[in-house]
């Protein structure tokens, strides 16, 4: 992407979820019955909601069956499932959403929390356009994503947007998704294929549009003369557009069906030519002012099992910037398995320089604690990408080009698609390394940037620091040693 030297709006982690907060302790009924653990966020709820109006819970379960037994003996209806994670999506009063937590095989029941919108980088800070002249892949073509799809989850995207077009027309955009939720309460949620319809403008956005672009944009000279590309020009899209307004329900809908269809996500009968196997999963929303992580929710159980499946997901840190006193992170970010990335976000002031600064609003973790820190840092502040004038977060940029196409904002959900397309990048480099090496990959051959905290130990992928991660991605290191990985890691160290 292009650099600007001029400020440009900070645009937060994406779709803001109001909180994640960690697993309640069990509690037991008076008839001595033992409950499942509540959500934190839910029990809040159960307690000032008028107990005659419904409320949509996902329940999980020791299985599938388990959670569908419950659901039916509690009296609520089952709106959808997660079926690789043993969820079921249902809908009822708190009075039956207390009696399934008694239910057998009833683990954990989890809320249908609200999330909503917030708010071209440097490939010459990350070595990205040395990487893509210099390095070929395991296919012999140049290092730029070839034969990687990259899944973004995000307000959508427009299909027929001249910078993700192709040479011969065709767009970048392998398959277009668009989660539809009911309009009113946002229960019951199904991912339809939406073909070139235009989803960032019926989602009122821009914010998926211009991350989109920062992925895999195409190369186009601007009317100036400037070029510019995405981090992975090569690499394939599958858009899920989740809209500008939604509910958690709906994000990990989203994920659900990357786990159900990253293997062929436009079809059994369609050439992996014309749409590879998603490989990585861009995600730049979470909850503002971070919050603990909790392994009992189904997105970290949506991701783990991407994991096991050799799908890397990508996080936005977070935009609450903070000081090291307490954890601004993005908690689903923070899981431990390897394979699941965070991202802080850098400035290379505008010089292409590798020793920029930790943006000031980027999220930090709290200092000694590493479980909460980003793992690595990407080029995130006055990022030039597909980003119409008329969208609404694209209107705040300050600097329009080509009559108003692209345009200038800033945030970790603009370093978060660009470590996605490096992603996609490894994996072309070695298209048998798991998720756990490409991340290894990334974070043990990242640039020592000086700025902000110092670099701590106690992590098996080298120091790291509660701003910044490892440190700046470095695209040709990384994918040098991803090129040799036989190492894989059980988990981050010490650090979750």
């Amino acid at each position: 992407m292009r650099n600007v030297k001029r400020p440009a709006v900070v645009a937060a982690a994406g779709l803001t979820l109001l909180a994640l907060a960690a697993p309640a302790s069990g509690s037991v009924l008076t008839g001595g019955a033992a409950l499942a653990p509540v959500q934190p966020w839910l029990a809040s709820q159960l307690s000032v909601l008028d107990a005659a109006k419904p409320m949509t819970v996902l329940v999980h379960g020791t299985d599938l069956d388990a959670a569908q037994g419950a659901v039916r003996a509690a009296g609520l209806a089952t709106n959808t499932t997660f079926d690789r994670i043993g969820v079921v999506v249902a809908t009822g009063l708190p009075a039956q959403v207390e009696l399934v937590r008694s239910q057998p095989g009833v683990t954990y029941v989890e809320g249908n929390q609200p999330i909503e919108l917030s708010m071209a980088t440097s490939n010459k800070a990350t070595r990205g356009d040395e990487a893509r002249n210099t390095l070929t892949g395991a296919d012999g073509t140049s290092l730029d994503g070839k034969g990687v799809s990259v899944a973004v989850i995000d307000s959508g995207v427009d299909p027929s947007h001249p910078f993700l077009a192709n040479a011969d027309g065709s767009s970048a955009v392998a398959k277009n998704m668009k989660v539809l939720c009911d309009p009113l309460v946002e229960t019951v949620c199904t991912v339809q294929d939406v073909g070139p319809l235009d989803t960032d403008t019926t989602a009122a956005g821009g914010h998926g549009m211009h991350v989109n672009g920062t992925v895999a944009g195409r190369d186009v000279t601007l009317s100036d003369g400037t070029r510019m590309h995405g981090a992975a020009p090569g690499a394939s899209l599958v858009s899920l557009s989740t809209g500008a307004v939604l509910f958690i329900v709906g994000a990990d809908a989203a994920l659900n069906w990357v786990l159900e269809n990253h293997g062929a996500p436009c079809g059994a009968g369609v050439p992996v030519a014309k749409c590879p196997p998603i490989k990585v999963t861009s995600n730049s929303y979470g909850p503002s002012g971070g919050g603990a992580f909790d392994p009992n929710s189904a997105t970290v159980k949506l991701q783990r099992e991407l994991v096991k499946d050799g799908v890397v997901t990508v996080w936005a840190n977070g935009n609450d910037g903070g000081d090291g006193s307490q954890s601004l992170s993005n908690p689903p970010g923070m899981d431990p398995t390897p394979g699941i990335i965070s991202v802080a976000s850098f400035f290379d002031q505008n010089t292409g320089t590798r020793d920029g600064t930790v943006s000031d609003f980027s999220s930090r973790g709290k200092a000694g604690d590493l479980s909460t820190y980003p793992d690595i840092s990407a080029p995130g502040e006055d990022i030039t990408s597909s980003c119409r004038l008329y969208m609404p977060i694209c209107s705040t940029g300050l600097d329009p080009q080509e009559g108003g196409d692209y345009n200038t904002i800033s945030g970790t959900s603009m370093a978060t698609p660009h470590i996605s397309g490096i992603v996609a990048q490894l994996f072309q480099a070695n298209p048998t390394a798991t998720p756990a090496q490409v991340e290894a990959a990334i974070e043990s051959t990242a640039y020592k940037y000086a700025d902000g905290a110092a670099y701590e130990s106690g992590d098996p992928n080298g120091t790291t620091s509660f701003d910044k991660g490892h440190g700046l991605v470095d695209v040709v290191a990384a994918a040098t040693a991803v090129k040799g990985s036989t190492a894989t890691f059980s988990r981050k160290g010490n650090r979750r």
